[in-house]
């Protein structure tokens, strides 16, 4: 398996196009036309005004950081909305030992560029939620990139280093910065979509299509060997 995934224009990544079908989400092939809502595009936008605009946010640098979708394996209203994937591990390496054994995470190139996060967004719960839980969630997911920017995650002190020791006290200072942003002039047109459902969505557009990446493997790996001590002479008397 490849330590590299390298996409480009002629090697685009691969997509995933999502329509209804009888009132149920169905995977199709993408659509030509190019009435399709891509919504991997539409989240970079948002995101970049949300990066302009807040300054807890002002680290990150979104050309390494990929939007993507997954299709929800259920219709429930419950479960994983989105999450961020680090790609590289604490400290930004690309390598850690465990039990002796190397191990490095799979590397992102597109256009040549390393992506350092994959933010993925489950299809169609998260945009069945109320538009103020879907801002939460994407709020919610790029305070978890690491203040560092350097493909790890932001981490707290004591054990629960994801969310703080409050899931509640984090909630609600997510809801504080969505309240700031709002209220600092965004750009309603970025957000927009946000207020639209799945199906409302698919009625506008038809369907929806977005960056559909595998999350990087973790690949074990043999380091190269240690240089040794030089050579001595063979037994015929030339160097060996």
């Amino acid at each position: 398996m490849s330590l590299v995934l390298d996409w480009n224009d002629f090697r685009p990544p691969p997509r995933l196009a999502l329509r209804l079908l009888m009132r149920s989400p169905v995977a199709v092939r993408e659509p030509r036309t190019g009435l399709a809502f891509d919504f991997s595009a539409a989240m970079r936008t948002l995101c970049e005004d949300v990066v302009r605009r807040s300054p807890s946010f002002a680290h990150i640098d979104l050309s390494r950081v990929l939007f993507t979708i997954t299709r929800s394996r259920n219709g429930r209203r419950h479960g994983l909305q989105a999450r961020v994937t680090p790609l590289r591990f604490p400290g930004g390496s690309l390598f850690t030992v465990h039990r002796g054994t190397t191990y490095q995470v799979q590397r992102l190139l597109l256009d040549g560029r390393d992506m350092l996060y994959l933010v993925t967004f489950c299809l169609p719960r998260f945009l069945n939620r109320d538009f103020q839980d879907k801002l939460v969630t994407v709020f919610h997911e790029l305070y978890h990139i690491s203040p560092a920017f350097d493909g790890d995650l932001r981490r707290h002190n004591g054990r629960y280093c994801a969310h703080t020791a409050s899931q509640k006290k984090f909630d609600a200072h997510m809801a504080r910065l969505v309240r700031d942003y709002l209220h600092d002039g965004a750009d309603p047109a970025r957000h927009e979509f946000l207020r639209l459902s799945f199906s409302e969505l698919c009625r506008r557009h038809g369907s929806i299509v977005g960056l559909c990446v595998p999350r990087p493997k973790l690949l074990r790996i043999t380091p190269p060997p240690r240089p040794g001590p030089p050579a001595g002479p063979s037994p015929n008397g030339t160097p060996g």
